[in-house]
């Protein structure tokens, strides 16, 4: 029970409380742009390295002694290793372009946030986060306006769950020569329905035109809507 009492809870509790609000930021950012790791994700991982870090760092204070060595780097070494694996999950090749690069990167990143915050580092922690939004949100447009990316289609489509729609979207896709790519998919809060994020290599006004007509046909399409493509994978 004496731990209850130990004069680090109360830091150790805000320095938690930092990571979960940190690591929302974070995740609210993914999820508004429908990536694979989302808000949970990215929250989980977050609040996980910083406990992982403040067992580190304060939960072996009680065997410390002349004849015991800690070193509170190692738990910290083994959670970079962890996040490395999680990370490869959100990475996928398809029709020879790579997703989840930036995905990944971010739940590298959260966790960095999450273990500054474990390690009573809440400055640098912060100032990470705000690195964070400015390079996945103006320097994506500056970087946009050095190297403009070849031209994509991207479209928002909203569908019945567990009803195939997704999978004929891109096999109508494929049928008229526009390999697509999923970029991401989420349920929507509180209903049945799904909304992913689809990209195609831009193709003629009529095609195009067409492509979108096909998937609103589908059975369970509810509507399609185009958006403009971002630097965001």
């Amino acid at each position: 029970m004496s731990y209850v009492w130990d004069p680090h809870l109360f830091v150790e509790l805000g320095l938690l409380a930092l990571a979960f609000v940190l690591s929302v930021a974070v995740g609210v950012e993914r999820s508004r742009k429908l990536k694979s790791a989302g808000l949970r994700t990215h929250v989980l991982v977050g609040i996980g390295s910083a406990i992982f870090t403040l067992i580190s760092a304060y939960g072996f204070e009680g065997v410390l002694g002349p004849d015991v060595a800690v070193d509170p780097s190692r738990i910290a070494a083994q959670v970079v290793s962890g996040i490395g694996f999680l990370g490869a999950g959100v990475i996928f090749v398809r029709n020879n372009a790579v997703s989840g690069l930036t995905s990944a990167a971010t739940i590298w990143v959260v966790a960095a946030i999450g273990m500054a915050c474990g390690a009573n580092m809440p400055l640098l922690a912060i100032a990470g986060t705000g690195l964070h939004l400015l390079t996945v949100g103006p320097l994506s447009r500056v970087r946009d306006r050095l190297r403009p990316e070849p031209e994509r289609l991207r479209v928002t489509v909203q569908y019945e769950a567990d009803r195939g729609a997704l999978r004929e979207a891109l096999a109508a896709a494929e049928r008229r020569g526009l390999p697509g790519t999923l970029l991401g998919a989420a349920r929507i809060h509180g209903d049945s329905d799904m909304r992913a994020t689809l990209e195609f290599v831009e193709a003629s006004p009529d095609k195009r035109s067409d492509l979108i007509d096909a998937i609103a046909r589908l059975d369970g399409v509810r509507s399609v809507a185009v958006q403009g493509a971002s630097d965001d994978d």
